[in-house]
């Protein structure tokens, strides 16, 4: 099997740091200061944060296709085939890929998810705790959660450009 090439397309609106690890084919969308180390086709869609040591990892040969808002906070990693929008990995959680991700779904801090078999979360599940229990989230609160991540990212954009030397959209 041939080595994978190293190729991306970088928004002209995203905002990714030049310290960034970037390995095989990765499209990002506009608005999102991305942290992953990918190692298959991605295309991640506008508005996601991705955070310091977070992981992203397509293990399949499908196009893995993440979202728009979605968060990956510090230390996750997340081999998810498919994540839907508004999701939020917490830190040092841990999505398996067979796990499939729809919208509003939040995987708690340091939980492990495994599914034995393909599997395809509902909208607003919330998985928790050390035995990874779920739960159905009624949606209350989902304007504020919203706003509150659009003014995380609008900070991330407004600051990462003073700390960090950024990698323009021109693919080297």
């Amino acid at each position: 099997m041939p080595p994978i090439r190293d190729k991306f397309t970088i928004h002209s609106k995203a905002v990714v740091c030049q310290d960034v690890e970037l390995k095989g084919d990765i499209t990002i969308g506009a608005g999102k200061p991305p942290m992953p180390l990918p190692s298959g086709p991605i295309v991640i869609g506008s508005g996601c944060i991705i955070e310091e040591g977070a992981i992203i990892v397509n293990r399949r040969k499908e196009v893995m296709r993440i979202g728009d808002d979605n968060l990956f906070e510090i230390g996750c990693r997340v081999e998810s085939p498919t994540v839907g929008n508004c999701n939020t990995v917490c830190t040092r959680a841990r999505v398996h890929h067979t796990l499939r991700m729809s919208s509003y779904c939040v995987i708690g801090a340091g939980v492990l998810v495994v599914p034995t078999e393909d599997e395809m979360l509902d909208d607003y599940t919330t998985i928790y705790g050390p035995s990874a229990e779920r739960r159905i989230w009624s949606g209350r609160g989902k304007v504020q959660e919203m706003d509150l991540r659009r003014k995380h990212a609008e900070y991330l954009r407004e600051m990462l450009p003073k700390f960090n030397r950024l990698r323009r959209g021109d693919g080297t």
